[in-house]
């Protein structure tokens, strides 16, 4: 189980390293006061489930799942657009891998609890 919450730890590093890249360096906003908080707003729903997650918790887990859809869902919509199409890429591959991750946890936590 702990290879697995690595596993997930190191896509969802990934999703962080590809917000911030977006974010600071590819796509910057004027103010770097705002650019701090537009970035701390589209990492809150990845990062409140994160402890949970460490302790390979039930609820934690199936919410990481869910939140990385949104993260799918966009990576999605920035593919659309030609220059950003690598980075949007990135972020489905990075996605998907934390969505099959955490579903085989909770999986495996559920058949851990039934037992």
């Amino acid at each position: 189980m702990k290879g697995w919450v690595f596993v997930a730890l190191l896509l969802t590093g990934s999703l962080v390293a590809l917000t911030g890249l977006r974010q600071f360096f590819i796509e910057p906003l004027a103010n770097p006061a705002t650019n701090g908080v537009w970035f701390l707003i589209q990492l809150l729903p990845l990062m409140l489930p994160l402890p949970g997650l460490l302790h390979a918790r039930l609820r934690s887990t199936f919410i990481m799942c869910m939140v990385s859809t949104l993260y799918f869902i966009h990576g999605v919509l920035i593919t659309f657009d030609p220059d950003m199409r690598l980075l949007g890429v990135c972020e489905i591959v990075f996605s998907l891998g934390l969505c099959g991750v955490t579903a085989y946890m909770v999986r495996h936590i559920r058949e851990l609890e039934a037992s």
